[in-house]
């Protein structure tokens, strides 16, 4: 019985030195869920600010289709990532932002104001 053991043994060594590196590698190259979260969807949005809401932390924007977040063309609350954010635009400016459902709630995770 002991040699059948050290038969599988062997055999599970030559099998691992067969394969490519490529194959025992990490997928670093992929993004983990929670890096993606944080980050944003990378897909921009185009929209007009219609109210920023400071003290809540909100701004509400009327946009066009949000095909990363299955969504249609609306007008919505946002949360935002940072309330520094709120800081660039105001009221009636035309902005591209990224957005992403981040602990349940629609996020702003990037904006910049539209020239």
């Amino acid at each position: 019985m002991e040699m059948s053991v050290k038969r599988h043994f062997i055999a599970a060594i030559l099998i691992a030195g067969a394969l490519p590196l490529s194959a025992l590698a990490d997928d670093a190259h992929h993004k983990d869920k929670a890096a993606a979260t944080s980050a944003g969807t990378g897909q921009f949005a185009d929209g007009e600010v219609r109210k920023v809401d400071k003290d809540a932390k909100k701004i509400t924007i009327k946009h066009g289709p949000i095909p990363s977040l299955d969504m249609p063309a609306m007008s919505m609350v946002f949360q935002v990532k940072d309330p520094a954010m709120l800081e660039q635009v105001k009221a009636g400016d035309k902005v591209r932002f990224d957005a992403d459902k981040v602990g349940g709630a629609y996020t702003i995770m990037k904006i910049e104001p539209v020239k």
